[in-house]
Protein backbone atom coordinates (compact mmCIF):
# COMPACT_ATOMS: atom_id res chain seq x y z
CA UNK A 1 0.00 0.00 0.00
CA UNK A 2 2.89 2.39 0.80
CA UNK A 3 4.36 1.67 -2.59
CA UNK A 4 0.86 2.74 -4.38
CA UNK A 5 1.15 6.09 -1.89
CA UNK A 6 3.95 7.01 -3.59
CA UNK A 7 3.23 6.61 -6.84
CA UNK A 8 0.07 8.52 -6.77
CA UNK A 9 2.06 11.36 -4.84
CA UNK A 10 4.37 10.87 -7.78
CA UNK A 11 1.58 11.16 -10.08
CA UNK A 12 0.45 14.34 -8.14
CA UNK A 13 4.01 15.98 -8.32
CA UNK A 14 4.47 15.10 -12.23
CA UNK A 15 1.00 15.54 -13.74
CA UNK A 16 -1.32 17.64 -11.32
CA UNK A 17 1.93 19.80 -10.36
CA UNK A 18 0.84 20.42 -6.78
CA UNK A 19 3.21 22.07 -5.16
CA UNK A 20 5.54 20.85 -2.51
CA UNK A 21 3.45 21.75 0.85
CA UNK A 22 0.63 20.46 -0.43
CA UNK A 23 2.18 16.92 -1.31
CA UNK A 24 3.84 16.55 2.28
CA UNK A 25 0.26 17.19 3.71
CA UNK A 26 -1.04 14.39 1.44
CA UNK A 27 1.45 12.23 2.04
CA UNK A 28 1.60 12.77 5.85
CA UNK A 29 -2.24 11.78 5.83
CA UNK A 30 -1.88 9.32 3.71
CA UNK A 31 1.23 7.48 5.84
CA UNK A 32 -1.31 7.90 8.85
CA UNK A 33 -3.79 6.33 6.85
CA UNK A 34 -2.12 3.47 5.86
CA UNK A 35 -0.83 2.66 8.76
CA UNK A 36 -3.84 2.43 10.86
CA UNK A 37 -4.76 -0.05 8.23
CA UNK A 38 -2.05 -2.07 8.64
CA UNK A 39 -2.59 -1.76 12.74
CA UNK A 40 -5.99 -3.28 12.00
CA UNK A 41 -4.31 -5.77 9.42
CA UNK A 42 -6.13 -4.32 6.01
CA UNK A 43 -3.53 -4.97 3.95
CA UNK A 44 -4.57 -4.07 0.88
CA UNK A 45 -7.00 -0.60 -0.71
CA UNK A 46 -9.39 -3.69 -1.88
CA UNK A 47 -10.58 -4.61 1.34
CA UNK A 48 -11.19 -1.00 2.66
CA UNK A 49 -14.82 -0.04 3.35
CA UNK A 50 -16.49 2.95 3.80
CA UNK A 51 -17.03 2.14 7.51
CA UNK A 52 -13.35 1.63 8.00
CA UNK A 53 -12.87 5.02 6.46
CA UNK A 54 -14.90 6.34 8.88
CA UNK A 55 -14.28 4.56 11.75
CA UNK A 56 -10.59 5.99 10.76
CA UNK A 57 -12.23 9.53 10.97
CA UNK A 58 -13.77 9.35 13.56
CA UNK A 59 -10.89 8.24 15.47
CA UNK A 60 -9.10 10.88 14.62
CA UNK A 61 -11.96 13.59 15.68
CA UNK A 62 -12.17 12.08 18.77
CA UNK A 63 -8.57 12.92 19.79
CA UNK A 64 -9.32 16.53 18.87
CA UNK A 65 -8.94 16.66 14.93
CA UNK A 66 -9.91 20.50 13.81
CA UNK A 67 -12.71 19.51 10.96
CA UNK A 68 -11.02 20.46 8.47
CA UNK A 69 -7.86 18.59 9.12
CA UNK A 70 -10.61 15.63 9.00
CA UNK A 71 -11.63 17.36 5.42
CA UNK A 72 -8.38 17.02 4.42
CA UNK A 73 -7.68 13.37 5.18
CA UNK A 74 -10.83 13.00 3.48
CA UNK A 75 -9.88 14.91 0.27
CA UNK A 76 -6.17 12.80 0.47
CA UNK A 77 -7.87 9.33 0.62
CA UNK A 78 -10.66 10.12 -2.30
CA UNK A 79 -7.94 11.18 -4.40
CA UNK A 80 -6.02 8.35 -3.68
CA UNK A 81 -9.09 5.99 -4.41
CA UNK A 82 -9.99 7.66 -7.91
CA UNK A 83 -6.33 7.92 -9.08
CA UNK A 84 -6.34 3.55 -8.21
CA UNK A 85 -9.62 2.72 -10.07
CA UNK A 86 -8.48 5.29 -12.68
CA UNK A 87 -4.94 2.96 -13.07
CA UNK A 88 -7.37 0.11 -13.28
CA UNK A 89 -6.25 -0.99 -9.49
CA UNK A 90 -9.64 -0.73 -8.14
CA UNK A 91 -13.09 -2.10 -9.73
CA UNK A 92 -14.67 0.60 -7.15
CA UNK A 93 -14.44 3.64 -5.56
CA UNK A 94 -15.80 3.67 -2.78
CA UNK A 95 -15.12 7.36 -1.45
CA UNK A 96 -17.24 8.66 -4.25
CA UNK A 97 -20.34 9.24 -2.11
CA UNK A 98 -17.76 10.68 0.73
CA UNK A 99 -18.55 14.37 1.08
CA UNK A 100 -16.70 16.09 4.21
CA UNK A 101 -19.00 19.03 5.05
CA UNK A 102 -21.56 16.30 4.89
CA UNK A 103 -19.64 13.97 7.32
CA UNK A 104 -19.43 16.88 9.78
CA UNK A 105 -22.76 17.72 10.21
CA UNK A 106 -23.54 14.10 11.08
CA UNK A 107 -24.47 13.54 14.66
CA UNK A 108 -23.53 10.17 16.15
CA UNK A 109 -25.62 7.35 14.81
CA UNK A 110 -27.18 5.49 18.41
CA UNK A 111 -29.61 3.09 19.16
CA UNK A 112 -32.81 3.40 21.23
CA UNK A 113 -32.47 1.70 24.62
CA UNK A 114 -35.15 -1.05 23.08
CA UNK A 115 -32.75 -1.06 20.03
CA UNK A 116 -30.02 -1.37 22.45
CA UNK A 117 -31.97 -4.42 24.09
CA UNK A 118 -32.62 -6.27 20.97
CA UNK A 119 -28.88 -5.81 19.77
CA UNK A 120 -27.77 -7.33 23.12
CA UNK A 121 -30.35 -10.13 22.84
CA UNK A 122 -29.81 -11.02 19.54
CA UNK A 123 -26.54 -13.84 19.74
CA UNK A 124 -27.74 -17.27 20.73
CA UNK A 125 -26.56 -18.23 24.29
CA UNK A 126 -27.22 -21.92 22.75
CA UNK A 127 -24.75 -21.49 20.08
CA UNK A 128 -21.41 -22.25 21.19
CA UNK A 129 -19.93 -18.74 20.52
CA UNK A 130 -23.01 -16.75 21.34
CA UNK A 131 -22.37 -16.37 24.97
CA UNK A 132 -18.97 -14.86 23.96
CA UNK A 133 -20.43 -12.46 21.76
CA UNK A 134 -23.27 -11.67 24.21
CA UNK A 135 -20.08 -10.79 26.72
CA UNK A 136 -18.36 -8.47 24.46
CA UNK A 137 -21.39 -6.76 23.45
CA UNK A 138 -22.92 -6.19 26.48
CA UNK A 139 -19.38 -4.94 27.94
CA UNK A 140 -19.06 -2.85 25.16
CA UNK A 141 -22.33 -0.94 25.73
CA UNK A 142 -22.15 -0.93 29.59
CA UNK A 143 -17.98 0.77 29.38
CA UNK A 144 -18.34 2.85 25.86
CA UNK A 145 -14.53 1.04 24.99
CA UNK A 146 -13.39 1.57 21.87
CA UNK A 147 -13.24 -1.72 19.42
CA UNK A 148 -9.26 -0.92 19.65
CA UNK A 149 -9.37 -1.09 23.38
CA UNK A 150 -12.00 -3.97 23.67
CA UNK A 151 -9.83 -6.45 21.15
CA UNK A 152 -6.91 -5.49 23.17
CA UNK A 153 -8.41 -5.96 26.63
CA UNK A 154 -6.32 -8.33 29.04
CA UNK A 155 -7.13 -10.68 31.56
CA UNK A 156 -5.00 -8.65 33.76
CA UNK A 157 -6.71 -5.41 32.42
CA UNK A 158 -10.50 -6.98 34.35
CA UNK A 159 -10.99 -6.18 37.39
CA UNK A 160 -13.88 -8.64 38.45
CA UNK A 161 -14.79 -8.02 41.85
CA UNK A 162 -15.11 -4.33 41.54
CA UNK A 163 -16.89 -4.94 37.86
CA UNK A 164 -14.52 -2.19 36.30
CA UNK A 165 -11.65 -2.48 33.37
CA UNK A 166 -8.22 -0.60 33.00
CA UNK A 167 -7.76 0.03 29.80
CA UNK A 168 -5.03 1.52 27.46
CA UNK A 169 -6.45 3.99 25.23
CA UNK A 170 -5.16 6.42 22.63
CA UNK A 171 -1.66 8.08 23.04
CA UNK A 172 -1.27 5.40 25.47
CA UNK A 173 -3.41 6.94 28.24
CA UNK A 174 -4.95 4.37 30.99
CA UNK A 175 -8.38 5.06 32.24
CA UNK A 176 -10.71 2.99 34.45
CA UNK A 177 -14.07 2.78 33.62
CA UNK A 178 -17.12 0.85 35.44
CA UNK A 179 -19.31 -2.03 33.86
CA UNK A 180 -22.85 -2.93 35.10
CA UNK A 181 -24.57 -6.37 36.67
CA UNK A 182 -26.08 -7.15 33.39
CA UNK A 183 -22.32 -7.27 31.72
CA UNK A 184 -20.76 -8.66 34.99
CA UNK A 185 -23.12 -11.32 34.81
CA UNK A 186 -22.02 -12.40 31.19
CA UNK A 187 -18.18 -11.44 31.52
CA UNK A 188 -17.94 -13.83 34.60
CA UNK A 189 -19.59 -16.84 32.80
CA UNK A 190 -18.05 -16.21 29.45
CA UNK A 191 -14.56 -16.11 31.58
CA UNK A 192 -15.36 -18.85 33.91
CA UNK A 193 -16.82 -21.58 31.27
CA UNK A 194 -16.32 -20.74 27.93
CA UNK A 195 -13.02 -19.00 27.23
CA UNK A 196 -10.77 -21.77 29.26
CA UNK A 197 -12.51 -24.04 26.50
CA UNK A 198 -11.10 -21.78 23.49
CA UNK A 199 -7.93 -21.08 24.78
CA UNK A 200 -6.96 -24.85 25.47
CA UNK A 201 -3.41 -24.71 26.54
CA UNK A 202 -2.73 -21.48 24.91
CA UNK A 203 -1.22 -18.76 26.90
CA UNK A 204 -3.19 -16.27 25.46
CA UNK A 205 -3.84 -13.04 27.30
CA UNK A 206 -6.63 -11.40 25.52
CA UNK A 207 -10.23 -11.37 27.03
CA UNK A 208 -12.31 -12.51 24.08
CA UNK A 209 -10.68 -15.36 21.83
CA UNK A 210 -12.24 -17.08 18.32
CA UNK A 211 -12.82 -20.54 18.21
CA UNK A 212 -9.33 -21.39 17.68
CA UNK A 213 -7.96 -19.44 20.59
CA UNK A 214 -6.26 -16.48 18.75
CA UNK A 215 -7.21 -12.71 20.43
CA UNK A 216 -10.61 -11.52 17.92
CA UNK A 217 -9.75 -9.30 15.77
CA UNK A 218 -11.83 -5.18 15.24
CA UNK A 219 -13.09 -7.09 11.55
CA UNK A 220 -15.00 -10.22 13.39
CA UNK A 221 -15.98 -7.44 15.96
CA UNK A 222 -17.75 -5.24 13.02
CA UNK A 223 -18.82 -7.97 10.73
CA UNK A 224 -20.96 -9.46 14.10
CA UNK A 225 -22.32 -6.16 15.06
CA UNK A 226 -23.49 -5.97 11.67
CA UNK A 227 -24.77 -9.60 11.50
CA UNK A 228 -26.69 -9.19 15.08
CA UNK A 229 -28.12 -5.34 13.68
CA UNK A 230 -29.91 -7.38 11.04
CA UNK A 231 -31.42 -10.15 13.72
CA UNK A 232 -32.30 -7.24 15.66
CA UNK A 233 -34.31 -5.74 12.89
CA UNK A 234 -32.05 -2.99 13.07
CA UNK A 235 -31.80 -1.90 8.66
CA UNK A 236 -29.24 1.27 8.92
CA UNK A 237 -25.62 1.03 8.87
CA UNK A 238 -24.66 0.00 12.84
CA UNK A 239 -20.62 -0.39 13.87
CA UNK A 240 -19.15 -0.65 17.13
CA UNK A 241 -18.93 3.00 17.55
CA UNK A 242 -22.50 3.00 17.37
CA UNK A 243 -22.67 1.46 20.43
CA UNK A 244 -19.89 3.12 22.12
CA UNK A 245 -21.93 6.60 20.68
CA UNK A 246 -25.30 4.47 22.55
CA UNK A 247 -23.72 4.23 26.00
CA UNK A 248 -22.80 7.92 26.23
CA UNK A 249 -26.25 9.65 25.14
CA UNK A 250 -28.23 6.83 26.98
CA UNK A 251 -26.02 8.13 30.53
CA UNK A 252 -26.77 11.70 29.15
CA UNK A 253 -30.27 10.91 28.75
CA UNK A 254 -30.08 9.77 32.31
CA UNK A 255 -28.61 12.73 33.68
CA UNK A 256 -24.52 11.64 33.89
CA UNK A 257 -22.86 14.69 34.34
CA UNK A 258 -20.79 15.67 30.93
CA UNK A 259 -17.19 15.33 32.83
CA UNK A 260 -17.87 12.14 33.85
CA UNK A 261 -19.03 10.81 30.46
CA UNK A 262 -15.55 12.56 29.04
CA UNK A 263 -13.09 10.36 31.25
CA UNK A 264 -15.02 6.81 30.99
CA UNK A 265 -14.59 8.09 27.25
CA UNK A 266 -11.28 9.03 27.52
CA UNK A 267 -11.54 12.17 25.63
CA UNK A 268 -8.89 14.47 25.22
CA UNK A 269 -11.28 17.27 24.83
CA UNK A 270 -14.66 17.66 26.56
CA UNK A 271 -15.53 19.57 22.82
CA UNK A 272 -15.77 16.01 21.81
CA UNK A 273 -18.33 14.86 24.71
CA UNK A 274 -20.26 17.48 24.31
CA UNK A 275 -21.78 16.62 20.58
CA UNK A 276 -24.52 14.26 23.10
CA UNK A 277 -25.59 17.06 24.08
CA UNK A 278 -26.61 17.95 20.65
CA UNK A 279 -28.15 14.36 20.19
CA UNK A 280 -30.08 14.56 23.66
CA UNK A 281 -31.83 17.83 22.11
CA UNK A 282 -32.94 16.36 19.57
CA UNK A 283 -34.24 13.36 21.10
CA UNK A 284 -36.08 15.63 23.77
CA UNK A 285 -37.29 18.09 20.60
CA UNK A 286 -38.49 14.75 18.89
CA UNK A 287 -40.21 13.91 22.04
CA UNK A 288 -41.96 17.51 22.60
CA UNK A 289 -43.00 17.08 19.10
CA UNK A 290 -44.64 13.95 19.32
CA UNK A 291 -46.37 14.23 22.24
CA UNK A 292 -47.25 17.76 22.93
CA UNK A 293 -50.39 18.63 22.20
CA UNK A 294 -48.66 21.91 20.47
CA UNK A 295 -45.74 20.56 19.55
Amino acid sequence: MRTLVDQFLDYLALEKGLSPNTLDAYRYDLEHFTGYLMRHRIEAFGRVTRAIILDFLLDDREQGLAPASAARRLVAIRMLFRYLQQEGLLDINITESMDAPKLWQTLPETLSPEEMERMLNAPDLQKPLGLRDRAWMELLYASGLRVSELVHLTLDQVHRDACYVRCIGKGDKERIVPYGRSAATFLREYLDNLRPQLAGHREVREVFLTRGGKPMSRKTIWALIRRYARQAGIDRPISPHTLRHSFATHLLANQAPLRVIQEMLGHADIATTQKYTHVDQNRLKEIHHRFHPRG
